[in-house]
C-alpha cells in the first residue's frame, strides 16, 4: 500500500490566514469610517466659509465702511446653523480696516477665522 503525501492546508495555516484577512478588513473599516468623518468635516467648514465670505460681501454690496468693533452674525447653510462675530479694527490707513469672521458650530466650537481688508467706498 502507497501512502500518498495529504493536500490541503494545516490548521495553522489557516488560522494565520484568517488573521491576516481579520486584520486587513479591520484596517479597511477605519479607513472607510476616517473617509465618511473627514467628508462630513469637509462639509461643515465649507458651510462655514461662505457664512463668513458672505459677511465680508454684504459690507462690500451695501458699500457700508463698518464701524470698528465687534458685532454678532447667524447663518443657515445646509440645514445647519451657524453663529458668528465680525471682529472689525482699524489699519495705519484711516480708509482700510481689518475684519476678522469667527465661525462657530451649533454647538458653539469654532469652525474657522476669515480675515480681509476692507476699503472706504
Amino acid at each position: 500500500m502507497t501512502h500518498r503525501p495529504a493536500r490541503g492546508f494545516t490548521l495553522v495555516e489557516v488560522l494565520v490566514a484568517l488573521t491576516v484577512v481579520a486584520i486587513a478588513i479591520g484596517a479597511g473599516i477605519k479607513a472607510a469610517g476616517a473617509l465618511t468623518m473627514n467628508a462630513q468635516r469637509l462639509q461643515d467648514v465649507t458651510a462655514a466659509q461662505w457664512c463668513a465670505e458672505n459677511q465680508f460681501v454684504w459690507q462690500k454690496v451695501t458699500q457700508n465702511y463698518p464701524a470698528v468693533g465687534d458685532s454678532d452674525f447667524t447663518c443657515e447653510q445646509f440645514g445647519l446653523n451657524f453663529t458668528g462675530k465680525l471682529i472689525v479694527r482699524p489699519t495705519l490707513n484711516p480708509s482700510f480696516r481689518r475684519a476678522d469672521a469667527q465661525v462657530f458650530n451649533e454647538a458653539g466650537e469654532p469652525m474657522l477665522t476669515l480675515s480681509t481688508v476692507l476699503g472706504r467706498n
